[in-house]
């Protein structure tokens, strides 16, 4: 429908001209004289370049696209360079090339438009610089850009979509977060360490007096033996490094910090030499198993890259079901969520007695309140020694901020 559009407007465009030139022409004839006939010629070599123009191949031009990066960060400055070369420099008065840029990329801060008006006349080649700030997350494609010339009454207008394919990926933002195993909480910082230990009772490193609170299990019998004093054993202290991360997909506008609080917490437990899987559910299920390498970090970012809030179901319905479940003992479940509903407090509190630990992150926009209704539920998950952190959404270059509840 467009195409034929295009035919006819062009038709009528080149009828218009060559109505005009007869016109003119038909002038100098019938009333003669100076006047007329300089009209007449002072038209024809608009006419002329206006039928030349018509017949130039400007679909032949050859554009290229240069961007200064193929995979940015959140946050980050896209500068794009498009260059137009053409064999035949046929004299131009003037070039509009724009980069069709997606929906997604129309609405971030552009310091230059992606849209330039350039006066070409006989040069072979003309190119312009754009800049986009604070590009979204996510993958993003640039497929066509836009080339538009015309004479200089415009009468003839010439315009063509030059497939100029592109592909980058934008990666979330995060923040350095420290983990302080006393207070057992996070905070922004610059380093990290976990320090979640258990007793190993397979694996006995030597004897101690006993103390109040050991185990019976504990005592060894024949050390108490030879020397006259309750003696227990002592086992060699392991560490924790596994964590499961689940990330909430249900549709928020908090989203984005979700994520950026999601990829925070991946790599805070990567770098502390954590094993780290990640659980997110929505239109596709993606379960990442427990490892510890640079690689899966790697492919851990790259799903954040493109995962959308499409979820339809909600998390305390996939928390039933054996998604992310594991039978290994003192796994640290890390649920990142912005809503705290009654079903969700009722499923953890049956999940809490499995030798698992949970750890809620509820993120809130900066300033809002906690309602009653929450109070209550965060309390309830206390008394289950389930911690409940809040996570404020920030404007700025760190994006996100815990809190404490009042």
């Amino acid at each position: 429908m467009k195409i034929s559009f295009n035919k006819i407007h062009t038709a009528w465009k080149l009828i218009s001209l060559l109505f005009f030139t007869l016109a003119a022409f038909s002038y100098a004839m019938f009333q003669g004289g100076f006047v007329s006939w300089f009209l007449f010629y002072s038209f024809s070599p608009f006419a002329i370049y206006s039928l030349l123009l018509l017949i130039y191949p400007i679909g032949q031009f050859q554009v290229t696209r240069i961007i200064n990066q193929e995979q940015f960060t959140v946050g980050q400055q896209l500068i794009g360079t498009i260059t137009v070369k053409r064999k035949v420099p046929f004299p131009l008065f003037y070039l509009i090339v724009e980069d069709v840029i997606s929906k997604k990329l129309q609405g971030s801060n552009k310091i230059e438009e992606p849209k330039k008006l350039l006066f070409p006349w006989f040069k072979r080649k003309v190119s312009f610089s754009y800049s986009i700030q604070n590009i979204p997350r996510g993958e993003h494609h640039f497929t066509k850009i836009r080339i538009k010339t015309g004479d200089l009454f415009g009468l003839i207008e010439k315009e063509v979509y030059v497939d100029v394919k592109h592909y980058f990926l934008v990666y979330p933002s995060y923040v350095d977060l420290v983990y302080s195993p006393t207070r057992r909480e996070f905070e922004q910082g610059s380093t990290s360490s976990l320090a979640t230990y258990w007793q190993d009772s397979t694996m006995a490193v030597g004897v101690r007096e006993y103390q109040p609170g050991d185990k019976l299990s504990s005592i060894d019998w024949k050390a108490t033996a030879r020397r006259d004093s309750i003696m227990t054993k002592e086992f060699e202290q392991m560490q924790s490094h596994d964590v499961m991360i689940i990330l909430d997909r249900e549709r928020s506008a908090l989203f984005e910090t979700m994520v950026t609080y999601t990829a925070s917490l991946l790599r805070t437990m990567m770098k502390s030499g954590a094993r780290v899987g990640l659980v997110s559910v929505g239109r596709y299920k993606q379960v990442f198993p427990l490892q510890s390498d640079e690689e899966h970090l790697r492919h851990l970012f790259y799903h954040l890259a493109l995962v959308e809030c499409d979820s339809h179901t909600g998390l305390a319905t996939i928390l039933k079901s054996d998604i992310g479940k594991t039978e290994m003992k003192h796994v640290t479940h890390m649920i990142v969520t912005s809503y705290l509903t009654i079903d969700l407090v009722r499923k953890l509190e049956n999940l809490s007695g499995r030798n698992q630990m949970y750890k809620l992150f509820v993120v809130k926009y900066e300033k809002q309140l906690l309602t009653k209704e929450e109070n209550v539920l965060i309390d309830r998950l206390k008394k289950l020694h389930i911690d409940v952190k809040l996570v404020n959404d920030l404007e700025g270059p760190k994006g996100i901020r815990e809190v404490s509840r009042s």
